[in-house]
């Protein structure tokens, strides 16, 4: 042995003397309830040659982004009825794919509109751990094409299907993605390349996956929208939960008939396939259920709050992460035929629900929901019997499911009542300079009118006062809230700037985006950061005798100053803050710090 392998060979030796004994490091999760549903009769027989690779592994794998991409290849390249197209490119350059699938055999958004059906747009993976949504959706598609048994589904609709949106993060894909949800063996991870979170992103519009999604809604218009994830938190007897936002938001019509006509259907048939529907769950206490259930009007930053404010009906799947992975498939699979089914129905009805919503302008638009005043209303609730126990790691409480079913009536926590409203302006105004947010209005599909030349506009302005900013990043952003005063000016708006109407179909998106007390505004998205930040300054010895001379001329600004000193004695001692003070009132004191520069025309 040379010098140099005994020197690694002692190197290494104590890692070796001391290694760690092998771990488990299986999810020691609750006891999972006996399922014997009969939508297991919707699985391949084993020699079928179109199994799915998730049906041949029993439904207890997933396949990989080649192996999906190549068995959808194969399938559009056999069924004639089935096209599969690129929305957009990853950052790690995967095409993002959606299939396609139209009995007339028509794949572009006018041909598929010429044929006068609705059209269902199901996006799955989204977060790509949840990926429930892509083998249901691959045993449907053959299906409906080249085994037939489904093909009906097509004579009254069409079919849009994105099988993975974040194809990125699907493809970090490990046994230990997911360590509160039960399969499948190996998963993708939550969040993109970048670490981004794709349901935070239908507002700002950062991520590539995200501006691919809103392209396809732009281009081609679904009459319905199914974004099908898998849920956290607490243990219930349901397995596929389904919600939408209320009659509060900003499309009530379409909310009347999703209550009326797809929520009905789909507890029917999943109910007859043995499983069990129930509405979106988020605990109020997730150590004591009892306490209730919260019911909350999403922000147009995810994919429910977006569709509810642009007035495209839009459904939130959450299928429960705690049943196994071949159930929550199954009835995926169950859901989404009984919506198509129920879209080729009543599609028209839909139809005319989303021309009331879109034509609806509100005087008065609301920004943000709190809980109404009082005793929240009683709601029967499915759920796990649990017991409490001290743990000696954590040293608190810690919850333990028994499976046992449950059945119990628990408050239901509404945030449905208005609570920032802003009144409609008729439109905004945004300088040129800021092309950022401009080139986000349009991606969009928000209508601008970009004027050639100046235009000088009465407007009322928004200056900020009491800004505050986030304590960490979020989603690649720092956020910011302030308080404002309205103040009525002329403005002077350069070639190039565009005026944004609200009396259009996406208004209120546009308020949404644009009004800075919006929760998702770009402003507290932070993309008007650079107006919170001085820019000049003033030395002491020219404001100095600058502001003897300015309480000379101005008695009442030496009244205002000496009752500062009286009733402010931080101020009275701080000497950089008296100056600034009277900097601040004098003409070479920067006029746009901490404006807003966007305008509102009444």
């Amino acid at each position: 042995m040379d010098r140099y392998s005994l020197y690694f060979t002692l190197l290494f030796l104590p890692l070796v003397s001391y290694a760690q004994p092998a771990m488990d490091w299986a999810a020691p999760l609750p006891p999972a309830p006996p399922w014997d549903g009969a939508s297991q009769s919707l699985i391949a027989e084993a020699d079928d040659p179109w199994i799915t690779p998730s049906e041949r592994t029993g439904l207890t794998a997933t396949p990989s982004y080649d192996e999906t991409v190549a068995w959808l290849q194969k399938l559009a390249d056999t069924a004639p009825e089935v096209q599969l197209v690129s929305i957009g490119i990853s950052h790690e350059r995967r095409d993002i794919r959606m299939v396609v699938v139209s009995a007339e055999r028509v794949f572009t958004p006018a041909a598929l509109k010429a044929t006068g059906k609705p059209t269902l747009l199901a996006q799955a993976g989204i977060h790509s751990g949840e990926i429930d949504g892509k083998d249901a959706g691959m045993m449907l598609l053959r299906d409906m094409t080249v085994k037939g048994t489904k093909a009906k589904l097509l004579n009254d609709a069409n079919f849009l299907f994105i099988p993975i949106l974040s194809v990125d993060g699907h493809e970090r894909s490990s046994r230990y993605g997911r360590i509160n949800q039960r399969g499948p063996v190996e998963s993708g991870w939550r969040t993109n390349a970048r670490n981004l979170n794709l349901n935070r992103d239908y507002s700002k519009l950062d991520t590539p996956e995200i501006r691919a999604v809103v392209q396809v809604i732009n281009q081609w218009d679904p009459d319905l929208y199914l974004d099908l994830h898998v849920t956290d938190g607490i243990d219930y007897q349901y397995d596929i939960t389904f919600g939408y936002s209320e009659e509060n938001g900003y499309s009530p019509d379409i909310t009347t008939w999703l209550d009326r006509r797809l929520t009905p259907a789909l507890n029917k048939d999943l109910a007859a396939m043995g499983h069990i529907p129930g509405p979106l769950i988020f605990a109020v206490d997730d150590m004591d259920p009892s306490k209730g259930l919260e019911t909350w009007t999403a922000w147009p930053r995810f994919s429910s709050g977006y569709g509810d404010i642009r007035h495209l009906p839009t459904v939130l799947v959450e299928n429960h992460s705690l049943k196994p992975y071949n159930q929550r498939v199954l009835g995926t699979y169950i859901l989404l035929e009984s919506t198509l089914q129920t879209l080729g129905k009543y599609g028209r009805a839909l139809r005319r629900a989303v021309i009331a919503d879109r034509a609806r302008q509100m005087e008065e638009v609301p920004l943000s929901w709190t809980i109404p005043e009082g005793t929240p209303p009683q709601v029967e609730f499915l759920g796990i019997a649990w017991e409490l126990f001290d743990s000696p790691i954590s040293g608190g409480k810690v919850i333990r499911y028994t499976g046992e079913p449950v059945t119990l009536m628990v408050p239901n926590v509404r945030h449905v009542e208005p609570d920032v409203v802003v009144p409609r302006p008729k439109a905004y105004w945004i300088p040129p300079a800021w092309a950022g947010v401009i080139e986000r209005l349009a991606l969009h599909g928000i209508y601008t009118e970009v004027i050639s030349e100046p235009r000088t506009v009465m407007v009322y302005v928004h200056h900020l006062d009491d800004v505050e900013t986030g304590p960490v990043s979020y989603e690649g952003h720092m956020r910011f809230r302030a308080t404002s005063t309205l103040k009525g000016q002329s403005v002077t708006y350069a070639a190039g700037s565009v005026r944004v109407p609200t009396d259009q179909p996406l208004g209120d998106l546009a308020i949404a985006l644009l009004a800075p007390q919006s929760t998702d505004s770009f402003f507290q998205w932070g993309f008007f950061a650079e107006v919170l930040q001085r820019t000049e300054y003033v030395e002491e010895y020219v404001m100095e005798p600058l502001a003897a001379r300015m309480l000379e001329q101005d008695p009442a600004l030496r009244e205002a100053f000496e009752t500062r000193l009286r009733e402010d004695p931080d101020f009275a001692g701080d000497s950089q803050q008296r100056l600034r003070w009277f900097y601040e009132k004098t003409p070479y004191f920067d006029q746009q710090w901490g404006v807003y520069p966007v305008g509102i025309e009444q």
